[in-house]
């Protein structure tokens, strides 16, 4: 099977990674097929589909997901002093400074037992490095979608202020308009949603975050899956990488 990798962006000549730019095939490097995997990074641009498959993982397998965004949006909503500090560059869809992130993620994964999935962390070569010096990672899932796809599903994200939960309008949209289905709060569109900083956001991912696909590609630990498809259809494919 051939095999692909992150050190190429994949774009067309305007700078969009579009769908033509894209690869068609899955590489499963042969070292990762061995047990269950109980140490997973997941990776992809903002958008993929990272947080729907984590949190499938977790319901079906037990993991636990840290997930720095969702830990930063409760510290930004709880004004701590991190929070206060993140938001300036949450809102501005740059990334958090590496300090900020990793002190955060290693008190969370010093509490976490047993199988762990980290979506968000790490989006930097250094903080792969960190991350390496707390645990071992055993598989790196990387979903990969087209920049115009990415766009279309961000800009059409609605967010839950109290429990977190995430809709879309078209794909996923919540039973009452407007309305979390879990708790029933008021449903906003995050300041990091809208297409200018998607636009911002995907810029910052391929110059910070494309690289770790390499970087774990040479580590032998890269699954690269295509991210387009029904939830349940990508679902599979997750669930093959990791067993």
């Amino acid at each position: 099977m051939k095999a692909y990798i992150g050190d190429s962006p994949w774009t067309d000549a305007s700078g969009m990674r579009t769908a033509e730019c894209r690869p068609s095939t899955v590489y499963i490097p042969e070292p990762t097929r061995r047990t269950m995997k109980s140490t997973i990074v997941l990776l992809g641009p903002p958008g993929s589909g990272k947080g729907t498959q984590g949190e499938k993982l977790c319901s079906e397998f037990g993991y636990v997901k840290l997930s720095t965004g969702d830990m930063l949006r409760e510290a930004v909503k709880n004004q701590t002093e991190l929070g206060k500090k993140a938001k300036t560059y949450m809102d501005a869809g740059a990334l958090v400074p590496n300090d900020l992130i990793i002190g955060l993620m290693k008190e969370k994964m010093a509490a976490a037992n047993g199988k762990v999935i980290l979506d968000g962390f790490p989006r930097t070569l250094e903080q792969a490095d960190a991350l390496g010096e707390q645990m071992d990672v055993d598989i790196a899932l990387n979903l990969d979608v087209a920049d115009e796809e990415l766009i279309k599903r961000i800009t059409m994200r609605r967010s839950c202020p109290s429990c977190n939960a995430v809709y879309h309008l078209v794909h996923n949209p919540p039973k009452k308009d407007g309305i979390c289905d879990k708790c029933g709060s008021e449903l906003y569109q995050r300041d990091d949603d809208t297409e200018a900083t998607v636009l911002n956001r995907l810029r910052t991912y391929r110059e910070k975050t494309m690289p770790l696909v390499g970087y774990y590609y040479a580590k032998k630990k890269l699954v690269t899956i295509d991210g387009v498809g029904s939830i349940d259809e990508i679902y599979e494919k997750v669930k093959k990488a990791i067993q």
